[in-house]
């Protein structure tokens, strides 16, 4: 029999939410030179036989709840691949349910290496952990032959540790104080259904940077609220709905835990620890970027110094009591909501600065060490009515970015949002 782990509450829901969007994420690595093919892949095994979780399937079938469950050694050769000349992005799923846990894809025309995972797996802050995991195995091969990274014992994937620093009074008061999730509109679709898998991108000049940072000094704001800000108001614009303007409307934003309890993981350990909350705003025709980053700021500031979290972890931990049959009953009924309505909040995450040196030294083919051109993240593709922007930053640069099915969504609006973002930072 193979062995088992425990899947979280947090693995178990992010799988599910398949039913709205893809899970797989990608992290696309561009180098000025070509890596080592057999080093790469050598690698990638000798990282995936290092932990149980990597080398397993997510399996649902039967009674009881999902697990990690361990696969047969032959089954890893899928975590290597070589991409065809001229396959663009976004790569291919992960097929969670088969495993492993990690596809590295490696595009010798354009000198890219892409991490491939599943949030069900782990969050975007895991996927640069396995990035960092890849890359030093990757590293540490080409100096010793006979490297293998450290075993990774079956570790606790729970958010018992942030709970267990709450009285039970504080949890009751925490979920009691939780807004609720209340989808009151969406991004306009030309239909529902499914289409082709698309990536939409901007990227500012540097000195845009600057400017955002001046504003938000400006205004007591952090970067992250004039995003959250200028998100809104594009999607309004985007929208030109008579009824948005002075109406409660809401937004879903990210939070990593880490940042929040540190010490509560390790650093490198791909997990999913991140959680939502809603940021509802009353925005009419002529609110501008400053009002409405006052309004955003109140917001978050509020949560940095609530329990971060909290809310979300006792939320999914009570359908969880129900058993499986009461996770997916919750399931079932957000898409009756979905369905009916034709409303799902949009998403919005700051994946913060993305550092070449957490990768860095990463030595090329002919043995000179090779610089990191970029690295862009991948979110998840998003189909009707669900919604998804992440923002970023890569020396200076920031982008964002939106991936989406082609036919439900029209590309030439989503060009267009991303436009009204740009044009509404500083």
């Amino acid at each position: 029999m193979s062995l088992r782990y425990p899947a979280s509450a947090f693995d178990i829901f992010n799988v599910y939410f398949e039913r709205i969007y893809d899970p797989s994420m990608h992290v696309v690595f561009t180098f000025d030179g070509a890596v080592e093919a057999g080093a790469l892949r050598e690698a990638v095994m000798r990282f995936i036989a290092s932990s149980p979780y990597l080398r397993s399937r997510f399996a649902d079938e039967g009674e009881g709840f999902p697990a990690w469950e361990e696969i047969p050694e032959q089954e890893w050769e899928r975590a290597f691949v070589i991409a065809p000349d001229g396959e663009g992005l976004p790569p291919p799923p992960l097929d969670v349910r088969a495993g492993p846990q990690i596809r590295v894809t490696l595009c010798r025309q354009e000198d890219m290496v892409i991490i491939t995972c599943h949030h069900g797996f782990c969050d975007a802050a895991g996927a640069m952990a396995l990035a960092r995991g890849v890359f030093s195995a990757y590293r540490s091969i080409l100096e010793n032959p006979d490297f293998r990274p450290a075993p990774i014992d079956p570790c606790d994937r729970s958010t018992d540790r942030i709970l267990m620093l709450y009285t039970d009074e504080e949890r009751r008061q925490a979920l009691a104080e939780e807004e609720p999730f209340v989808d009151r509109w969406r991004f306009p679709v030309e239909r529902t259904g499914r289409g082709i898998p698309c990536v939409t991108s901007r990227t500012l000049a540097p000195e845009r940077l600057g400017r955002i940072k001046a504003f938000g000094h400006e205004h007591g704001a952090t970067v992250n609220d004039i995003l959250i800000a200028a998100f809104f108001l594009a999607f309004q614009k985007i929208r030109a709905d008579p009824g948005d303007p002075g109406a409660p409307r809401s937004i879903l934003t990210s939070v990593d835990l880490r940042r929040r309890y540190p010490g509560c993981c390790d650093e490198d350990m791909p997990i999913n620890l991140s959680t939502a909350y809603a940021v509802t705003l009353y925005v009419d025709e002529e609110t501008g970027l400053k009002d409405v980053v006052g309004q955003v700021t109140a917001i978050t500031s509020r949560r940095k110094t609530e329990h971060p979290g909290l809310a979300a972890i006792l939320f999914y931990e009570e359908i969880m009591a129900g058993g499986m049959p009461a996770v997916r009953a919750f399931f079932d009924d957000m898409m009756k909501r979905y369905i009916s309505s034709g409303h799902k909040n949009p998403v919005f995450a700051n994946l913060g600065i993305f550092d070449p040196g957490d990768h860095l030294p990463v030595p090329g083919r002919d043995g000179t060490m090779l610089d990191i051109t970029g690295i862009q993240y991948l979110p998840c593709v998003c189909w009707p009515y669900g919604f998804l922007m992440t923002a970023s930053t890569f020396r200076g640069r920031l982008t964002v970015m939106t991936a989406y099915e082609e036919g439900p969504y029209s590309t030439a609006t989503v060009e267009r949002f991303l436009k009204y973002v740009d044009e509404y930072l500083p």
